[in-house]
């Protein structure tokens, strides 16, 4: 291989060492990345991000790219990329944690979890790296169905709950941050989704291994199961994937590119102080796996 394979040090995911992106990836090269992938869910690049070009010939090593529907958000010239800043034109979603002003908090959530068309994954490029701030963390959850005890894993599988859109995370039922209270909505036009229904337990149309599916932010109750009994089912398993067993969180430095399989992660931005700035810059891999239903 043109690259090395490391662990992450936190149990899950991998680090790339060694890649080449000055020029064109070989064939055998990309197969023998999306392998990698497909066996580790979470693949670390240190510092090859160094333009959008080179963002762009790794992702298609995974895949073919979304185009983001709203322009505004593309990048000139790459419309397969999207930037993410705090120097947005619109004002952004302001929280208070512990009575800081945060900007840009995302608690642990899988992609469009609330359509019946989750996204195949992404790659998540840092581009200007705040001084203080600004992590983002992975959760891989077919690591946490592996640590299941086999009775609970019986029990749930065929189970479904209900996400909604959820655009604040005060209205989160599960996984709130702690300390949180909060600011403002900002500008941004956010639409809106119908409530859908998905299995707790999805098996990958690729590898076959199973993972839990929760997303904390759109989970709202188990489907056909009264809401005590529901929402004590989904806090064992929350309290169980979100104990840091299955979890890397990525110190960023800026060139850096993380890419993850949204079939099988969940992810949380930690947020930027107000007032500091953060850039960054992602490509979406598409994924035509239909799952789950739409709610009437």
């Amino acid at each position: 291989m043109d690259f090395e394979v490391k662990p992450t040090g936190s149990g899950v995911g991998a680090e790339i060492i060694g890649l080449d992106v000055s020029r064109p990836i070989a064939e055998a090269t990309r197969r023998a990345l999306y392998d990698v992938w497909l066996d580790a869910g979470i693949l670390v690049f240190r510092g090859i991000g160094t333009t959008p070009e080179r963002h762009v010939a790794l992702s298609r090593c995974f895949g073919d790219l979304d185009i983001h529907p709203v322009e505004s958000v593309r990048i000139e010239g790459h419309p397969e990329i999207i930037e993410l800043t705090t120097r947005g034109r619109n004002t952004p979603i302001v929280h208070y944690i512990d009575e800081a002003p945060i900007v840009g908090r995302i608690p642990w959530h899988s992609d469009m979890i609330y359509t019946t068309q989750p996204c195949r994954g992404a790659l998540l490029r840092m581009v200007e790296k705040p001084p203080r701030g600004g992590e983002t963390g992975w959760i891989d959850t077919a690591a946490a169905w592996d640590a299941l005890p086999p009775a609970m894993k019986q029990r749930i599988e065929g189970l479904e709950a209900r996400f909604d859109y959820v655009v604040n995370i005060l209205d989160m039922r599960f996984g709130k941050p702690t300390g949180l209270r909060f600011g403002s909505m900002g500008t941004q036009n956010w639409g809106s989704f119908p409530p859908v229904a998905h299995t707790l337990v999805w098996t990958h149309p690729e590898s076959g291994r199973k993972s839990l599916v929760l997303s904390p932010i759109h989970l709202i109750e188990m489907v056909g199961m009264p809401r005590e009994q529901g929402d004590a089912l989904l806090q064992e398993l929350i309290d169980h994937t979100l104990s840091g067993r299955f979890t890397y969180m990525h110190d960023w430095q800026e060139n850096d590119v993380v890419l993850w399989d949204n079939w099988r992660t969940m992810h949380t931005a930690l947020g930027t102080p107000l007032g500091l700035h953060r850039v960054v810059q992602r490509t979406s891999l598409q994924g035509e796996r239909s799952v789950g239903r739409v709610l009437a």
